[in-house]
């Protein structure tokens, strides 16, 4: 949906962001996902090849290089792959949220982030606050979708991202977080209402991109909605197969979005809202 250099950014981009998650996750191209022992050690030379690609040197290792390209070709802020690092070490130190805030910080370096970075890519000016806010709130909510959508998942792999205080308002142990799926499901509820907030938020911000960027982010947001909708939906049940979209979804929201991307200039230009968690 991208025209063709933007689409071809988001490739060089999505290269360096998919070898640094398998890189400190342990896995082949987002699959397989292990405990690794050397995380910490993996994280620091991510970082530093990370640092001479963004200083222009040529790394040899093509998904780096893939950042060199990118980052020199749109003024792609340095801070921002930063951000996506820490988001790697906070994995790695076996940290867990005490509270939403704590999850939405952990959500911004995870996702947020990559939201204001392919903005930068679509051509939003990287001083754009107010875009770049919009385009991390749709990050945010993707993000709190997948946590929703992989909470059996993550607690095989010794993780959980619910914050502890919702654990303890609803008396679920934090070692043992799949044994009451009623009360689970309460919070999978939450993380899926907040994914909305962002949501609705985020498609404000499409008004500021060109048609094809903006058609992309929302079929985008269609997609991830539908992933968090039908999590909710599920109750206590969302864990038993893994939710996610058709092909035939797929192409019924592209479509709805080719139709919102048309009108999107008549989205209300209302203020985004104070009460929603604000990037760092």
């Amino acid at each position: 949906m991208f025209d063709a250099r933007t689409r071809e950014r988001a490739w060089l981009l999505y290269a360096w962001c998919r070898a640094c998650d398998d890189i400190a996750d342990g896995q082949d191209h987002g699959h397989t996902m292990s405990v690794v022992e050397d995380a910490p050690a993996r994280i620091a030379a991510m970082a530093t090849l990370t640092d001479a690609a963004l200083a222009g040197a040529v790394i040899g290792i093509p998904a780096f290089d893939a950042l060199r390209i990118v980052a020199a070709e749109t003024r792609l802020p340095a801070r921002y792959a930063h951000d996506l690092i820490q988001g790697f070490r906070l994995d790695a130190q076996g940290w867990r949220p005490r509270t939403e805030d704590d999850l939405l910080t952990y959500c911004y370096h995870v996702a947020g982030v990559v939201g204001c970075m392919m903005a930068v890519i679509m051509g939003v000016s990287p001083d754009d606050d107010a875009v770049l806010t919009r385009a991390c709130d749709l990050g945010l909510a993707f993000q709190l979708a997948n946590i929703a959508r992989d909470l059996e998942e993550d607690a095989a792999a010794g993780r959980c991202y619910l914050p502890t205080a919702w654990l303890a308002e609803l008396g679920i142990a934090p070692d043992a977080v799949m044994a009451d799926r009623a009360k689970l499901a309460v919070l999978s509820r939450r993380l899926t209402d907040r994914a909305a907030q962002f949501e609705a938020s985020a498609r404000i911000g499409t008004r500021a991109l060109p048609f094809r960027s903006a058609w992309a982010v929302l079929a985008a947001a269609e997609i991830y909605g539908a992933i968090g909708r039908t999590v909710a939906g599920r109750g206590e049940r969302a864990w038993d197969a893994r939710v996610t979209t058709s092909k035939a979804d797929k192409l019924r929201f592209i479509a709805k979005a080719w139709v919102d991307a048309r009108g999107r200039s008549a989205l209300p230009d209302v203020p985004r809202d104070r009460g929603l968690w604000h990037r760092p």
